[in-house]
């Protein structure tokens, strides 16, 4: 029983992070929650936060965004931008690292268009927003910093 219980955890966060994902990211917290409650309460009550977990899950709206946003394997790796490099140490401002580095923070809505991108990767777009739950929030801000 221990397993099988094992299982349905595991499925619950999978389809959590792949199936709702950004459009409900509260969705992973509860699945991994409940997971860990599990463990810690065991069978029979086990199946009461089980049964919460995967109603929450089930009828949170849906998003593969942030699994479409995977492109690590499509990707070489490259140089980062040298103004985000390091440049706390002694000798980084000889290689120039930091320098034209814009703090975000000091800009309106805390947002400042800079290269962020290694040169290669340039103008790809890794994440698309969704139209439903809290990627309608990204989307909102998207609009609001002009992306």
């Amino acid at each position: 029983a221990g397993e099988s219980v094992d299982f349905i955890a595991r499925r619950i966060m999978i389809c959590a992070a792949e199936d709702v994902g950004l459009a409900n990211p509260q969705a992973l917290v509860v699945a991994t929650s409940a997971a860990d409650a599990v463990h810690r309460v065991g069978m029979p009550e086990a199946q009461i936060i089980l049964s919460e977990a995967v109603i929450y899950v089930a009828t949170s709206p849906k998003s593969n965004g942030a699994y479409n946003a995977i492109t690590v394997k499509n990707t070489t790796t490259e140089k980062v931008p040298t103004h985000l490099m390091d440049a706390h140490y002694k000798g980084s401002a000889k290689l120039g690292h930091g320098i034209g580095y814009k703090y975000a923070h000091d800009y309106p809505n805390h947002y400042v268009d800079q290269q962020y991108l290694p040169d290669g990767l340039v103008g790809t777009k890794f994440y698309e927003p969704g139209d439903l739950g809290y990627e309608q929030e990204v989307k909102e801000y998207f609009k609001l910093i002009g992306k």
